[in-house]
């Protein structure tokens, strides 16, 4: 049998592991010294080892890409990605950056609409948002915070330049994942764990509780996390998190509007609801004011958050922020609300009421990823190295139909990191997902959700589509 990295080959992509002339990296050495003790087939056993604690401890996502519900593990990779503390600092920053200046733009947007009169970023471009809430125009949240828990994506180009992919504001996913994956490795790989001295990132729960607590007006309050129910694909993290963070998990049915106050429903009576950490889009909370068909409502909530009786985590309206046209503009927000330059740049993109951009995309397409607005998951996506004639033909009739509700971009060779495939290491492509909390302070996670496009060579790594994840190693400052 070869020894692990024997035949590992970095191609013409960035490798987070190898430099160019095939030197390991620094912050890989302790990795690459103990897997090197192993043959392949014992790291295999590791993984399968991992697959199986996954499947004991029902870590879970349901997959609806087939014609029925599907409950599958989430396809783990058993080797970590190992990020250098003075690489993470760099990331944090940014991304506290970030989650300042968009928290700021919806305060205005819903506030003065300053950025709109001075025509930094056309009205029109969010007025007509599908996920801008006119409703919410005057409203201010507790504590003036509208993004309490995100996601951001962020990948490393050809360069290893980071760069922003997409702001996920409304219900980003994934971080249970994330959890479980260091449960794993810890179970798995405890020395190696040892001696790399990692970040911890076991935390979240605490910081996710300490932050409703935070924005809450009661001293004495309850908080739950509102689920769609046991059939949404993210079910199994709205379950734990409510476990870890000592928090009640409610779905619609377990909520009425009593006497303007939110109240959940128990073998006792009703009970005050006074913070709502909500995993159902907003437009489909209430539906006397939004969605009006939305079998996930709760009629007259709406009603309850405007007159300051609940608190919702993220606020009414703070779609609008994610919107991949709104993001397009995002380097504007800096210098006009901070008078600063992004610490992390976002990709190149193309805007379709941009005649010259518009002319260049339809022209193009085969060399383009093209994206839907306001999807997520990796849906209303084409990819156009990987598509065909008639799939390009049929997004360039969406585009001609709806030009506002696409934007492209350059296709990006995501950095790689080597990943278990069969029995070889191989480089795939991955992003990374950190998880943000905006309460009293700004807290990040110390590393995040690696995603990993499992089949080889694609660039897709959301799990709907096959992907899988890996977890992430951020070096401690005391290493």
């Amino acid at each position: 049998m070869q020894t692990s990295f024997s035949k590992y080959q970095s191609g013409n992509f960035f490798d987070e592991m190898f430099h160019e002339n095939g030197e390991v990296r620094e912050n890989y050495e302790k990795m690459y010294r103990y897997f090197e003790k192993f043959k392949l087939n014992e790291i295999t056993d590791y993984q399968k080892k991992a697959e199986q604690l996954l499947l004991n401890w029902g870590v879970t996502f349901n997959d609806y890409s087939e014609s029925e519900k599907i409950e599958r593990i989430m396809p783990f990779d058993i080797i970590p990605r190992i990020i250098a503390q003075k690489e993470w600092d760099f990331i944090e920053n940014g991304l506290k950056q970030r989650i300042n200046v968009l928290n700021l733009f919806l305060e205005d947007i819903y506030g003065n609409q300053s950025i709109l009169k001075d025509k930094i970023i056309p009205s029109q471009t969010v007025l007509s948002s599908k996920f801008f809430l006119k409703e919410c125009i005057g409203i201010k949240p507790s504590k003036n915070i509208w993004i309490h828990i995100s996601g951001i994506d962020l990948i490393k180009d050809v360069e290893g330049v980071y760069r922003i992919l997409e702001d996920n504001l409304r219900c980003p996913s994934g971080v249970s994942y994330c959890l479980k994956n260091r449960e794993i490795t810890s179970a798995i790989l405890p020395n190696l764990m040892i001696q790399n001295k990692i970040e911890k990132i076991e935390d979240y729960p605490t910081k996710l509780a300490e932050m409703l607590h935070f924005i809450s007006k009661k001293k004495n309050h309850s908080a739950a996390i509102l689920t769609p129910g046991e059939f949404n694909s993210a079910y199994f993290e709205h379950s734990y998190l409510a476990q870890q963070a000592g928090i009640s998990l409610v779905e619609p049915q377990d909520l009425v509007v009593y006497n303007h106050r939110l109240k959940k429903r128990t073998i006792k009576g009703l009970e005050n609801i006074d913070v709502l950490y909500r995993r159902i889009d907003d437009v489909n909370l209430d539906n006397r004011i939004f969605n009006r068909d939305s079998l996930l409502a709760i009629p007259g909530l709406f009603e309850v958050y405007k007159k300051g009786n609940v608190a919702i985590a993220n606020a009414f309206g703070t779609g609008v922020a994610d919107d991949k046209v709104i993001y397009a503009h995002t380097p504007k927000f800096f210098q006009y609300y901070l008078n600063q330059d992004p610490i992390i740049p976002i990709v190149d993109t193309y805007l379709f009421d941009n005649k010259q951009d518009y002319r260049y995309v339809l022209n193009n397409l085969e060399k383009l990823v093209v994206k839907e607005a306001n999807e997520a998951g990796g849906n209303g996506m084409l990819i156009g190295s990987e598509s065909t004639k008639v799939e390009q033909e049929i997004f360039r009739k969406k585009i001609k139909s709806n030009p506002r509700n696409f934007i492209a971009q350059p296709i990006i060779q995501l950095s790689r990191v080597p990943c278990l495939s069969g029995l070889e290491i191989k480089g795939k492509h991955v992003d990374l997902r950190p998880y943000i909390i905006l309460g009293k302070e700004i807290f990040v996670t110390k590393g995040g959700l690696t995603r990993v496009a499992i089949k080889e060579n694609s660039l897709v790594v959301n799990s709907s589509k096959g992907g899988g994840s890996k977890d992430t190693w951020v070096l401690s400052k005391n290493d």
